[in-house]
């Protein structure tokens, strides 16, 4: 069960935490003659070093990459990440008309999106990241399974198949919605919210994987019929137990849907989902990769599903109506950012390591990023930070 402490040296971790943001804006800077807007990129290092493939499923990660340019000036208002920011987010515009891929909220929500919030007039920079987001959430939404009698957004594997990642990406319908697109995305993504939770999100019963908020990779139906035939997963270790990152994709995908809603229904599956967090990762906040892999102590972290769920947790706590409250959150949260901060987790003591933080795992069925830095979890562990700064900086 993870360890939530009474009370936190919030002085000293504040400092653990900027010291952890320099580091990371640092680790950012050396990336981008090697990595320039020009070129596709990286997703995982290896032995420290950001590398890129030959093969993959697909190419879901530079709007990490680009988003945390946002970050970096958002945090130090620095004009030359700005500068690289806008450069980056302008190079991924093609990227809007990918219809093979579900990660367009990946891409868009982390870079788009967070350029257009910073906007105070809706100008023609504004008035062209609108149409990005709003061509990109619809893009998003023609992935759409209409047979039977469940709905939803497909994964790239084709319509029978239904993600729970997906539920961070319909993220880009309700936004493309409140920019002006049609009123078919929001039911869209409602709908697969409900799908999502009704197959993929586990409620207390008498099987052996039925418990409470425990989260299932995918879900396999009739691509001709529509009916449901079975559990299945891609990264996790079977389809009977609960893939990290999948739970914590789970937590803040719920999150942010009740925030575009306002649906207790999706802030209730959240809880369910970070309930089981809450009670079955290690006490140091950050859990194994699979939480039914068989060799566990010995199986690898995956810091980057804590990073995931520090920010899930901060949202969570500046809801006013949550089961748990927004101590517990916020302490949890606090919790798990300063055991990434720490020395274990940091690349900050090897001057060869290119990443942010350590002990991430992308596949480990296929032994893709493994034990390295991943894109996705220096994302949004300086996601996490910079939301905890923002809040202490505001007080």
């Amino acid at each position: 069960m993870m360890r939530i402490p009474e009370n936190i040296d919030e002085a000293g971790l504040r400092s653990q935490l900027e010291r952890a943001f320099q580091f990371g804006v640092a680790q950012l800077d050396r990336m981008l003659a090697r990595w320039p807007e020009n070129k596709p990129a990286p997703i995982y290092t290896q032995n420290g070093i950001w590398t890129r493939p030959d093969y993959m499923w697909t190419d879901w990660c530079p709007g990490f990459y680009a988003g945390m340019m946002w970050l970096a000036f958002e945090q130090t208002g620095e004009p030359k990440w700005r500068d690289a920011a806008e450069r980056y987010t302008r190079a991924l515009e093609p990227r809007k008309l990918d219809g093979d891929v579900h990660d367009l909220g990946f891409i868009f929500m982390s870079t788009a999106d967070r350029w257009y919030r910073l906007l105070v007039d809706d100008d023609s920079t504004g008035k062209w990241l609108k149409e990005i987001l709003v061509t990109a959430g619809t893009v998003q939404s023609l992935r759409w399974k209409d047979t039977g009698e469940d709905h939803y957004i497909y994964s790239f594997h084709g319509p029978q198949s239904l993600f729970i990642d997906i539920m961070m990406n319909i993220r880009l319908l309700f936004r493309a919605r409140e920019l002006g697109a049609g009123e078919e995305l929001f039911r869209k993504a409602v709908t697969h919210a409900r799908t999502t939770e009704k197959y993929l999100v586990r409620k207390q019963g008498e099987r052996m994987m039925d418990r409470e908020g425990m989260v299932i990779h995918e879900a396999i139906f009739n691509p001709v019929r529509g009916e449901f035939r079975n559990l299945s997963t891609q990264q996790g270790y079977s389809p009977f137990t609960c893939w990290a990152r999948g739970l914590v994709w789970a937590i803040y995908g719920f999150t942010d849907t009740f925030l575009f809603t306002g649906d207790r229904f999706f802030l209730e599956t959240a809880e369910r989902c970070a309930g089981y967090y809450l009670e079955n990762t290690p006490d140091n906040g950050v859990p194994y990769w699979d939480y039914g892999a068989p060799g566990i102590p010995d199986e690898p972290l995956d810091s980057s599903a804590a990073a995931i769920v520090a920010c899930a947790f901060l949202k969570l706590k500046d809801i006013e109506v949550t089961r748990r409250g927004a101590r517990v959150y916020r302490q949890a949260a606090l919790a798990i950012l300063n055991t990434l901060t720490s020395d274990e987790f940091l690349g900050m003591h090897d001057q060869a390591y290119e990443g942010i933080l350590r002990h991430g795992v992308y596949h480990r069925p296929m032994n893709w990023g493994v034990d390295e830095s991943v894109m996705w979890g220096d994302y949004f562990f300086m996601e996490a930070l910079h939301m905890t700064l923002g809040e202490w900086r505001a007080n």
